[in-house]
C-alpha cells in the first residue's frame, strides 16, 4: 500500500515553499515554477503522476508548438518537485525518473506503421461490454487524431452518428468539428447499448466513454487500455500510448494523401509548423480528403 504523505497539490505548496524559503530563488523564478506546476496540475486533473501521464503531458505540450527549450524548463520544474517530495519524504516514488528533456529537433514520436495501428484498435473484439467500450474507444482515439484529454471530455451530444462528426473541445475551450470514420461510428454504435446500462446519475456531463462503474473514463485508464490491448496485439507497449496513436494518424493520413492544412484542422494544432512534421502534399476538403486517407474511414 501507498505510504504516500501528501496529494500532489499538497506536494507543490510545500515544494513552493522550499524554493521562496530555502533556496532563496527570485520573485519572478518562483513564479515561473509557480505557472510551470499549475499547468501541470491542471493536466494531472487531481489523478495521481505517473510515467505514462508525464509523457503525455510533454506530448501534450508538443502539441501545443512549444519549442524544446520552453519543454525542457517545463519537465525540470516537474522533476524538481518530484525529487523533492522524495528526498523529504513526502512522495514514495519519482515518476519523472525515466522522462527525458528534449535533445533533438524532431520530437515526436515513431508512429506505427498501419498494420501494427489496425492490429492495436481490432485487439478488443467484441466479446463483452468492457471489449466493445475498448473497441470503440481505440477506434475513436485512431479514426480522430484526438488528444487524450479530449477524448475523454466528448459527451453523448458532441457525437453525430449519421453525419459522421464529432464535436472535439481542446485547449483553451476551443472547438473543432472532426470526421468520424466509418469503423468508429460502427464500434461506437456497437458500444452504445452498454453504455446506456452504465450510466449512473450523478456524473458530471453525459460521457460517451464511461468506466465499468458508470462514471467519466480518466486519462490514466485510457492509458492502460491502450497499452493493455498493444501487448494483446503483440506490439511492444512501451512504444504505445495515446499520443502515438494520435501521431500514427496524422503520419498514416498525411501518407495516404492528406494536405497539411486539412491535417491541422483536424488534429487542431494551433500552428501549420506543429503539422509540418507529418510533412507536404495537396488539398481539399476535410471529410473528402479524410474519407480517402484515413484507412479506418470506410
Amino acid at each position: 500500500m501507498s505510504q504516500d504523505r501528501v496529494s500532489i497539490e499538497a506536494g507543490v505548496e510545500e515544494y513552493l515553499v522550499a524554493l521562496r524559503v530555502e533556496k532563496g530563488l527570485s520573485p519572478n523564478t518562483v513564479e515561473a515554477y509557480i505557472r510551470d506546476l499549475r499547468q501541470y496540475l491542471e493536466f494531472l486533473e487531481g489523478g495521481e503522476p505517473t510515467e505514462q501521464l508525464i509523457a503525455g503531458f510533454v506530448g501534450e505540450m508538443r502539441d501545443k508548438g512549444l519549442t524544446d527549450s520552453t519543454i525542457a524548463r517545463k519537465i525540470a520544474s516537474v522533476r524538481g518537485l518530484h525529487r523533492f517530495l522524495v528526498l523529504e519524504e513526502l512522495r514514495e516514488t519519482d515518476p519523472t525518473a525515466l522522462i527525458e528533456s528534449p535533445r533533438r529537433p524532431d520530437p515526436f514520436p515513431k508512429a506505427l506503421t498501419v498494420a501494427e495501428a489496425i492490429a492495436l484498435v481490432e485487439a478488443p473484439g467484441g466479446g463483452d461490454r468492457a471489449a466493445r467500450r475498448d473497441s470503440a474507444l481505440l477506434e475513436f482515439l485512431y479514426g480522430t487524431g484526438a488528444r487524450v484529454s479530449e477524448t475523454v471530455g466528448v459527451d453523448l451530444a458532441d457525437v453525430d452518428l449519421e453525419d459522421r462528426v464529432v464535436r472535439v473541445t481542446g485547449k483553451g475551450s476551443k472547438q473543432r468539428m472532426v470526421p468520424l470514420g466509418g469503423k468508429a461510428v460502427t464500434a461506437i454504435r456497437a458500444w452504445l447499448p452498454d453504455r446506456m446500462g452504465l450510466v449512473r446519475r450523478g456524473v458530471k456531463g453525459d460521457p460517451l466513454f464511461l468506466n465499468l462503474r458508470g462514471g467519466r473514463l480518466s486519462r490514466q485508464a485510457v492509458f492502460d487500455i491502450v497499452k493493455r490491448h498493444a501487448a494483446a496485439a503483440d506490439i511492444d507497449s512501451a512504444r504505445v500510448s495515446p499520443h502515438v496513436l494520435r501521431h500514427s494518424a496524422a503520419t498514416h493520413m498525411v501518407e495516404g494523401g492528406a494536405d497539411l492544412r486539412t491535417v491541422q484542422e483536424i488534429l487542431g494544432h494551433a500552428t501549420i509548423s506543429t503539422t509540418q512534421v507529418y510533412t507536404r502534399i495537396s488539398s481539399a476538403h476535410v471529410m473528402e480528403i479524410y474519407v480517402e486517407a484515413h484507412p479506418r474511414s470506410r
